[in-house]
């Protein structure tokens, strides 16, 4: 797994080649904003700027900078993040952005912040700023198109947020040959978070970017086209209609496919998995007042989707192997904790149990489940969150070695065996740099993002190891539980109180803290990140006395 032998890429620079206008001085709005006093050493403050907008000016180092003051993912008040070395942490999702120029380095989300003109005289500090970054807070960063004497061809395949982010990134760094993203399903990419958060939303509402986006930086999309093989010798992917492509460089993040649970009656209509937009709609047409839901997993997947469905259908019921949700990733406590906040809203559950059968109702459809021990319940519409495999299996033959599970094992800079062939997101056995860059799969939104970035930085030869520190999230019922880090852990630690869903929760192996969780403690999990990034690590000795008083070091 050596650095990438194929032929020299030809890249210049997104700033060169991108035709800038000046624009007119009515588009930018310019004001005192405070005094140089007002703001110190380490410090973020949003000040507004005539009514126009929102500016964060942060110093650090002595110097001052200005950007937007919302995350470009949810929109979070970046002034209640974590202020890292020269960038400023999301504490809602782990997002980073550079506080000089407003770069995106770390995700999830797309875009950068705006970057403002700051100056000082005689004590006053001056922003200028354009107004419409000021109204929509973000900046897409400057891409390239491609070049007609440029015949080489990157080749996506994989139409999630990884493949987004890469075919992006490459644009951003120069690349000016052509590049397709190959997307199975029939959009273009888009925010799959909200598959099983939110189903009621419009695709068009939830697409990452346009069509007019992709066109106007000559991105070729394919999309409802499967890759059904790929011959790594050849340098071809072959497609579902015969056809293939040949590539010079390819980036596989094909992710996974939602499975069900192996019983009989699992066919029957209205036993449902959510994994894309389609499942999502499908699933939201069938909910109403009268309904008898059963969520067959108390993964999150089916947590999620029970907490959707609560106040839509008449009755929820949460089928589990395991005593609470999520004891294997934060603890029973934490998983008694979330377990009453679903029964205080209606869910009733089920554990230590499973499905033996779905029943038909004499039409083709779901009418009842039978469980383990015999007990029969009602069920117009069963979801299964049990899980998932990996979209590995056209790789099958290819000449790129695949794992037991169906994973790629990649090196730091996601290569394959093959040195230009890349594979990130869900599907890579990867260096988890957190934990001392053991390798893992791990299946995280924002992970399969900044995997892409880093991809295709050393597609194009730019060699960028990952620095890769997992940061997860899931909101149910209106409370968000956050989490930091990964490895297993035999003793947890906690401050606050679990039950009641008002925690920080630190997983230990040995002595060391291997992850931390919080709800309702913003920004302890977004500070415990930044603290791995920079080669940091807690220990059972940290947390003696005040378990807390890292953070103010």
């Amino acid at each position: 797994m050596g650095c990438c032998k194929s032929k020299s890429v030809k890249i210049q620079s997104a700033q060169q080649l991108t035709k800038r206008t000046i624009p007119a001085e009515d588009e930018f709005v310019e004001d005192v904003v405070c005094q140089d006093s007002d703001i110190k050493e380490n410090e973020m403050k949003v000040f507004d700027l005539k009514g126009e907008g929102e500016v964060l000016l942060i110093r650090q180092n002595g110097d001052l900078n200005a950007v937007g003051s919302k995350c470009t993912h949810f929109d979070a008040p970046l002034q209640e993040g974590v202020l890292s070395n020269g960038r400023v942490i999301c504490h809602w999702h782990g997002a980073c952005f550079d506080i000089r120029t407003g770069d995106i380095e770390d995700f999830p989300g797309l875009d950068s912040l705006p970057c403002y003109q700051v100056t000082v005289e005689n004590n006053n500090v001056r922003v200028r700023a354009r107004k419409s970054e000021l109204k929509t807070n973000r900046r897409v960063k400057a891409m390239v198109k491609r070049h007609p004497n440029n015949d080489q061809h990157f080749v996506v395949i994989g139409g999630g947020p990884s493949g987004a982010v890469c075919v992006e990134t490459l644009r951003q760094e120069g690349f000016q040959g052509k590049i397709t993203l190959i997307a199975k399903e029939d959009y273009y990419p888009y925010d799959r978070i909200m598959v099983n958060k939110a189903m009621d939303y419009d695709i068009s509402k939830i697409q990452l970017r346009k069509e007019e986006f992709y066109s106007e930086h000559d991105i070729e999309v394919k999309k409802g086209c499967e890759a059904v093989a790929v011959g790594a010798k050849e340098q071809k992917v072959k497609l579902y209609d015969g056809s293939s492509i040949d590539y010079d460089v390819l980036y596989i993040a094909t992710g996974c496919e939602a499975k069900k649970a192996p019983v009989p009656g699992a066919d029957l209509k209205n036993v449902l998995v959510l994994r894309d937009y389609d499942h999502a709609t499908y699933t939201q047409s069938l909910l109403s007042p009268e309904k008898h839901v059963v969520v067959l997993g108390s993964s999150f997947i089916g947590m999620e989707a029970a907490a959707y469905c609560i106040d839509k259908v008449k009755k929820v019921t949460i089928v589990s192997k395991d005593s609470v949700p999520f004891e294997a990733s934060f603890g029973y406590k934490v998983g008694a904790g979330v377990m009453k906040l679903f029964e205080d809203h209606g869910a009733n559950f089920i554990v230590k149990s499973g499905l033996n059968r779905c029943i038909d109702d004499g039409s083709g459809g779901v009418g009842s489940v039978e469980l383990l021990d015999g007990t029969v319940l009602k069920a117009d519409i069963v979801i299964m969150g049990v899980g998932s495999i990996l979209s590995t299996g056209f790789l099958k033959n290819s000449g790129i070695e695949l794992r037991e599970d169906g994973s790629i094992e990649v090196n730091e800079y996601l290569q394959t065996n093959i040195s230009n062939v890349f594979a990130g997101g869900d599907i890579a056995y990867a260096p988890v740099y957190a934990r001392d860059n053991i390798k893992a799969v791990i299946s995280h939104y924002g992970l399969a993002q900044y995997h892409a970035r880093k991809a295709a930085f050393n597609m194009l030869n730019k060699m960028q190891p990952l620095k890769a520190v997992p940061f997860f999230w899931t909101r149910m019922l209106e409370r968000s539980i956050r989490y930091a880090g990964y490895g297993k852990y035999d003793e947890i630690i906690y401050v606050g109180d679990p039950l009641q869903l008002d925690f920080v929760a630190f997983y230990l192996e040995g002595d060391e803290v291997v992850a931390i969780s919080d709800c309702g403690r913003d920004p302890v999990v977004a500070k415990y990140a930044d603290l791995m990034e920079q080669g940091k690590r807690l220990y059972r000795k940290d947390l003696e006395g005040d378990p807390l008083a890292w953070l103010k070091e």
